[in-house]
């Protein structure tokens, strides 16, 4: 796991990561590559190769481990029984997915709920009562625990002791917004929570239209609430 972790730090896109899997077979060999060896991946620029040098060298693992383990989260790759099956199949998986909580294979059955982080009083209620009903019929909800549309339907799951599965924009670790740690604690509880980003990765705004691909990978459909044109 040791340097799994240290790849997950690197900073490279999912992409860049899976070509240089695809290439030299493990982590491991990756982060100890030589440079001419990396050079010769397509794709791979010599920015790249320092990041890889640098992670493989400062990245102190146990301590990360320590933040995971402080979080009450683990680490899984994708080349773990543990790993979402659905995520297998989007394009550009997380190599390591960072989890508090539970993922289960029933979540498959999933549907996702999303919207405006300032809905009405009308979108609120329905993504409430929707994430509700889909509870009740043995449906998991996820969404993204933003303010707005993400809460009332996660909400609404656990009003009806049902599943629901949210996706970060940012480190396992880092609660987003602050006003919702108790339903961050409720839903990994009773649910998931799921993260791309290592521990300490900030909600940066362009986080989390990265993140949307996880939100649409791992359910059979997603349910816009209410939404802007603009709208991630």
């Amino acid at each position: 796991m040791e340097s799994w972790l240290k790849l997950s730090h690197s900073q490279l896109s999912p992409r860049k990561q899976h070509r240089l899997l695809e290439v030299f077979g493990e982590p491991d060999a990756v982060l100890n590559a030589t440079t001419e060896a990396l050079a010769e991946v397509g794709g791979i620029t010599e920015a790249d190769v320092a990041r890889l040098r640098a992670v493989n060298r400062t990245v102190d693992v146990a301590a990360e481990q320590e933040k995971l383990t402080a979080a009450g989260a683990e680490a899984t790759t994708i080349r773990d029984a543990t790993y979402p099956r659905p995520l297998r199949n989007i394009a550009d998986p997380p190599v390591v997915l960072y989890v508090r909580g539970q993922w289960r294979d029933s979540d498959e059955r999933s549907v996702a709920l999303v919207g405006t982080r300032r809905p009405s009083n009308y979108g609120r209620v329905i993504a409430e009562d929707i994430g509700a009903a889909l509870a009740q019929r043995g449906i998991a909800v996820v969404s993204g625990m933003a303010a707005g549309v993400d809460t009332a339907a996660h909400r609404g799951a656990l009003g009806a002791s049902g599943r629901t599965i949210a996706v970060f924009g940012c480190g396992i670790d880092v609660i987003y917004p602050r006003e919702n740690r108790s339903l961050a604690r409720d839903i990994a509880a009773s649910g998931a929570l799921l993260s791309e980003y290592p521990c300490g990765v900030q909600p940066d705004p362009w986080r989390f239209p990265a993140r949307n691909r996880l939100i649409s990978g791992l359910t059979m459909g997603t349910v816009v609430i209410e939404a802007p044109e603009n709208s991630g």
